[in-house]
């Protein structure tokens, strides 16, 4: 009977970790890890503060992430758009050398 118990907190840490993924729903992933700290506090409180680092470590980790696509999203696009712009350049110059 203990099995169940002890895979709660597991899938609820789980469930946590994968709205941690996505910032809109930030909120809902940390009141749902601050259940599952709590139920890991009443049991062993040196875990509890170990888990709760852990989490903290992930959060920072996520966000680092999510700002470094969107920046390389960001550069990707710049990167076209410079692109475009010296192509279009390029014939403009060779449009203005075969008028010469």
């Amino acid at each position: 009977m203990d099995k169940p118990l002890s895979q709660s907190p597991v899938k609820a840490l789980e469930s946590a970790i994968n709205l941690a993924q996505n910032t809109d729903s930030n909120e809902q992933a940390h009141a749902t890890f601050n259940e599952v700290l709590e139920t890991v506090r009443a049991n062993d409180p040196q875990t509890a503060a170990m888990l709760q680092m852990l989490w903290r470590e992930y959060v920072t980790t996520q966000r680092s992430a999510t700002f470094w696509q969107e920046l390389c999203q960001v550069e990707k696009h710049l990167s076209e758009r410079i692109t475009e712009s010296h192509v279009q350049l390029r014939q403009n110059y060779l449009r203005l050398m075969q008028e010469q």
